[in-house]
């Protein structure tokens, strides 16, 4: 099964339209995403839609942050993408009237629950400011190299 790469994907790019001077078109980001503009516009439009970015027309226009990067909080993307799946792993369906079966349900949909309640909750805590912090050091670590 393949991973959703959408959060680290607009992440990166987010931190990328903060530095950028201007907005920057879904060609620009497609392409340093390594995907289709289409991907981009229909991605970025669910982030339009709660208020993270916003479009611009014209001649120099594109997406562009509409909010400051310490006001955007990892869980504010990762419901504007629609919540999705955190793991890959979920419950049998094969038999529910196996004893078996709902017994191990049990055991893992409240593992599973408890997991995703801590992840749900870090992403609330850590903002897009935060990750820029983060590479800012890094990269003053290899310039000053």
């Amino acid at each position: 099964m393949r991973s959703d790469s959408r959060l680290s994907r607009m992440l990166h790019a987010l931190i990328h339209m903060d530095r950028h001077d201007g907005a920057m078109t879904s060609e620009l980001l497609a392409q340093m995403l390594k995907t289709n503009p289409v991907v981009v516009r229909r991605t970025m439009a669910g982030l339009r839609d709660q208020g993270i970015v916003r479009s611009e027309k014209g001649h120099g226009g594109g997406w562009a942050l509409s909010r400051a990067l310490a006001e955007v909080t990892l869980l504010d993307i990762y419901r504007a993408l629609g919540d999705p799946r955190l793991f890959a792993i979920g419950l049998a369906d094969d038999d529910p009237r196996c004893l078996v079966e709902q017994a191990v349900n049990a055991a893992l949909a409240d593992t599973l629950s408890a997991a995703e309640a801590l992840i749900i909750a870090r992403f609330g805590e850590v903002t897009l400011a935060d990750i820029a912090r983060d590479f800012d050091g890094r990269f003053a670590a290899v310039v000053g190299s």
